[in-house]
């Protein structure tokens, strides 16, 4: 399950873009019972019980498919940080969701819709379930019927660099911060930002400044990270793409590659070498190129009511 990282500056809610950073799980269908282990990030912390939120979106999976397995194995490799804006709690709910829909006997293949329709009515909203999902940059949106998402294929020139802090902030929090109306200049100015983005991804990104400008969330929150909104600030004035991630408080920027890189690990640390100096105390500067894939499902080759995600 790769990390993600939503809105993007202003395509609040809707954009999203999966990252080279992973949860890796094993889901088994046992006997009877429950066991989870967790390894990795939020070892010690996260819930071993029902509570598990991969457990949870397990259970709920199985509901809507009128599936009630005997007993659940859960192993979880953690390297998602928590609670900073990357997508740890879409990569977990998506995990669940799939691993119902893998596993659940009376089902042939996932139904990629069905799968992100209940995992965004979970997380409330679907931008970065969509991009753990599918990969790639996407954009997603909400009808009658439920979410729905497009992958888009990301300049292959864009290597995204995450300054990530000790400090976590609840989305809850940060969505407690946002005026319940905006500004007609202001919803004008994103949704023209917004379509500026997609070409920036996908097509120009020598655009990428401008593309990722945002006045409908980020001030807004600015009361809750100051550190992130400081060091957005600061790399936007040297003419950075930066932005928050998702609900903050890391902090992405959507580096732009020179005539002759390709995309890699070598391409990633140059643009770290480039960005390293503006690093916090106490942050990390991550490079983390592109996930283009998305959630992976794999059979676990010694047992038919396994997989790995």
């Amino acid at each position: 399950m790769p990390a993600t990282s939503a809105n993007l500056g202003p395509g609040f809610d809707c954009a999203g873009l999966a990252l080279s950073c992973w949860d890796v799980l094993d889901v088994v269908v046992t006997d009877g019972g429950l066991a989870v282990e967790v390894s990795g990030t939020g070892a010690g912390e996260l819930p071993t019980d029902e509570s598990h939120l991969v457990v949870r979106s397990f259970r709920a999976a199985c509901v809507e498919l009128g599936w009630s397995p005997a007993g659940l194995r859960l192993s979880a490799r953690n390297e998602v940080p928590q609670g900073r804006g990357l997508g740890s709690s879409a990569a977990a709910v998506t995990a669940g969701v799939l691993a119902a829909w893998a596993l659940c006997p009376d089902v042939v293949g996932v139904d990629d819709a069905a799968v992100l329709r209940l995992c965004s009515e979970m997380e409330g909203h679907p931008d970065n379930v969509a991009a753990c999902l599918l990969g790639g940059a996407t954009l997603s949106w909400t009808t009658s019927a439920g979410a729905r998402a497009e992958r888009l294929s990301v300049d292959p020139r864009i290597a995204p660099v995450l300054f990530v802090p000790v400090a976590t902030l609840s989305t809850h929090v940060a969505r407690g911060l946002l005026p319940a109306t905006v500004p007609h200049a202001d919803a004008a100015h994103a949704a023209g930002r917004a379509a500026l983005l997609v070409h920036a991804l996908t097509r120009d990104p020598a655009l990428l400044f401008e593309g990722t400008e945002d006045r409908l969330h980020q001030a807004q929150r600015a009361p809750a990270m100051p550190e992130s909104a400081a060091l957005v600030a600061g790399l936007r004035a040297d003419g950075h793409a930066a932005a928050v991630s998702g609900a903050g408080p890391s902090v992405l920027v959507l580096a732009q590659l020179t005539t002759g890189e390709h995309a890699g690990d070598a391409v990633s640390a140059a643009a770290v070498r480039e960005l390293a100096g503006y690093t916090p105390p106490g942050w990390r500067c991550l490079p983390l190129p592109v996930d283009h894939t998305g959630a992976a499902v794999t059979p676990l080759p010694a047992d038919h009511d396994a997989v790995s995600f």
